[in-house]
């Protein structure tokens, strides 16, 4: 992973229990979500544009106007900076898909065209869908938080096309290798070695686990 740019000797960054706080369970006011959104929205912005390279906290700073210490206490550095970005940017496929729901008539024809609908919406800005996926891959355990959120709304988008609210552990089961296909199918692809017609033929073929897990399925 590239260097990033090391903030000026006279930043203090805060301490991790200051970094945790705005990740604690207590809601952001009004104010501090605003923040949260521009920076999340400059984050996007700067990744559309160059891609990981160009997210450069000092740079995202300036774009949200908000002093740099400020930024580390919401995000303490680029890759989780990056990760919160692509659950934001999945809540608002979110929403788009809701407005619009797949017309499949089986569960497992919805989700394929869920999942392929959010990743040409990704394959539309290549630049920032690599820099999310490159943070998702480089996240440690101390991202963990973040990298959660991703998971549990891919799992939602899912079960959302499914019409799930009540899954079985077995349909859950089914819903984490699809994700995990999912994300490895943007991996292949942003890396160039797959087609957008190799994607469509795994997401639809992982897709078929869903009619297995199915009431009453043969099996």
């Amino acid at each position: 992973m590239p260097a990033e740019s090391k903030p000026e000797a006279s930043t203090v960054r805060p301490s991790s229990s200051a970094l945790s706080a705005l990740s604690s369970s207590a809601p952001l006011t009004e104010r501090q979500e605003a923040r949260r959104r521009r920076i999340l929205h400059a984050s996007a912005q700067l990744a559309s544009r160059g891609g990981f390279d160009a997210v450069q906290m000092r740079e995202v700073a300036e774009s949200s106007q908000v002093a740099l210490g400020t930024l580390y206490r919401y995000f303490p550095s680029k890759v989780h900076l990056l990760v919160a970005t692509m659950q934001d940017q999945l809540e608002h496929m979110h929403g788009t898909l809701r407005k619009k729901p797949p017309a499949g008539d089986t569960a497992a024809e919805r989700v394929a065209e869920t999942l392929m609908r959010a990743f040409r919406a990704l394959q539309r800005e290549p630049h920032l869908a690599d820099a999310m996926v490159r943070a998702l891959t480089f996240a440690d355990r101390s991202v963990s938080p973040e990298v959660d959120q991703v998971s549990r709304q891919t799992t939602v988008i899912i079960l959302d096309a499914m019409g799930l609210e009540h899954p079985t552990p077995e349909q859950l089961s089914a819903v984490r290798v699809i994700e995990h296909t999912w994300h490895s199918a943007l991996i292949t692809w942003l890396s160039g070695r797959a087609s957008i017609a190799q994607v469509k033929i795994d997401i639809e073929t992982v897709c078929r686990l869903i009619d297995l897990t199915e009431p009453g399925a043969h099996r």
